[in-house]
């Protein structure tokens, strides 16, 4: 139960969840193995339209084992939007590899002009790989984040990453149910328009297994690959023997029946997330200074999290202020993640023009979201933003 009247994403818990996970229990199949953990990739290809999909304990296990299935190695590059939850971040770091550092778009997505300016400007092709002028290693990935569930356009990007043979991993971790509807892509899931892609099953997407994750791609050669170093990687697990160094990545037979409760569910979180999204659109009319953040009209869009754009010169309050009133009334929000490029153990790291990324933290502010916000909270959380606006 959370501490506020009106958090800020919190799971709905109302559909087979027990009756699945009990149906678990009784047959005592509750760790990594078990017909859910199967049942559940299947589903979620099937709604995804990728060809595989292998599950495990958390996105960021996903993003780390699809860099290394990617080809990155230590010492080199993956180019990375600064805007972005840590966790693709450190899944570099994990492989021993660097980032560069991208600025963000108006939707808070890698800035895909800047991305190819940079390698078109700053890198170098040779012996069919693409090396950065500057530092001489190789960028062997990029990871495109789709950002509070707003699809990052691809379509350029992908052609000149074919071309400079820099597979683009995407993190799809937030953007579960978001689909193109124009461009090259137009019908595809994000998450599998790249050589491979994330998603993410944490406790405040739009559908949890508590924790998880998901690899998907349409590479049979590499789906396999995922499934055995996810699995520790045994060559015969009989003998335990491992030709290679794997992982205990493997999602749960428990979580993965919460998942496919959840996923029979998802048409109508999307259907109220919509709703949300322009009820909050509709309220913030009549209030100078603030409005939604604006969403691609390229893709259909989750609406995961809503995002208020704060102008403080005419609203005359800036985030930290609206945080605090609305937190003292029991409502939670949070602010935009500190960007990457500027934590401590990434300081030193490559950076290019970031610019817009910075405007984006300080004029914004995440709104609760829950599938099972009403009308009504939003009103309230409304009100509190008008008489805020009075008071200053």
């Amino acid at each position: 139960m959370s501490e506020y009247s009106i958090p800020l994403s919190v799971p709905t818990l109302q559909g087979n969840e027990w009756k699945y996970v009990k149906k678990c229990i009784d047959a005592e199949w509750i760790s990594s193995a078990g017909e859910y953990v199967c049942l559940f990739e299947q589903k979620i290809a099937e709604y995804t339209g990728a060809k595989f999909a292998i599950a495990c304990v958390n996105g960021t296990s996903a993003l780390q084992v699809s860099l290394r299935l990617a080809g990155v190695l230590s010492d080199h590059e993956v180019i990375v939007p600064t805007l972005t939850f840590i966790a693709p971040v450190n899944a570099i770091a994990y492989n021993g590899a660097h980032p560069i550092f991208m600025d963000a778009d108006e939707f808070y997505n890698i800035d895909v002009k800047k991305t190819i300016e940079f390698i078109k400007n700053e890198t170098v092709f040779k012996s069919g790989f693409t090396f950065n002028k500057k530092t001489n290693r190789r960028i062997s990935a990029i990871i495109c984040v789709h950002v509070f569930g707003n699809a990052t356009w691809l379509d350029e990007l992908v052609q000149l990453c074919y071309e400079r043979n820099i597979p683009i991993v995407e993190d799809a971790a937030e953007s579960m149910g978001t689909r193109y509807i124009k461009g090259e892509h137009s019908g595809k899931h994000t998450g599998t328009v790249g050589l491979l892609g994330c998603l993410s099953f944490n406790g405040n997407k739009i559908i949890t297994t508590g924790g998880g994750g998901m690899i998907l791609t349409d590479d049979k050669e590499l789906a396999n690959k995922a499934h055995y170093l996810t699995t520790q990687a045994k060559d015969d697990p009989v003998q335990y023997v491992h030709h290679e160094i794997g992982y205990n990545f493997r999602l749960t037979n428990i979580q993965a029946a919460l998942g496919v409760a959840q996923l029979e569910q998802l048409p109508k979180f999307l259907k109220r997330k919509k709703q949300i999204h322009r009820q909050y659109v509709e309220a913030l009319e009549s209030i100078d200074g603030l409005t939604i953040a604006p969403v691609p009209d390229y893709a259909d869009n989750n609406h995961w999290m809503n995002l208020l754009h704060i102008d403080k010169v005419v609203y005359c309050a800036d985030r930290q202020v609206i945080m605090a009133c609305l937190e003292a009334n029991g409502i939670q929000t949070r602010p935009v993640w500190a960007l990457s490029h500027l934590q401590k153990p990434y300081k030193e790291c490559q950076r290019y023009k970031i610019e817009r990324a910075n405007e984006l933290v300080e004029k914004s502010l995440c709104l609760p979201s829950s599938p099972s916000l009403d009308k009504s909270k939003i009103k309230i959380l409304v009100d509190n933003l008008r008489l805020e606006a009075k008071i200053v």
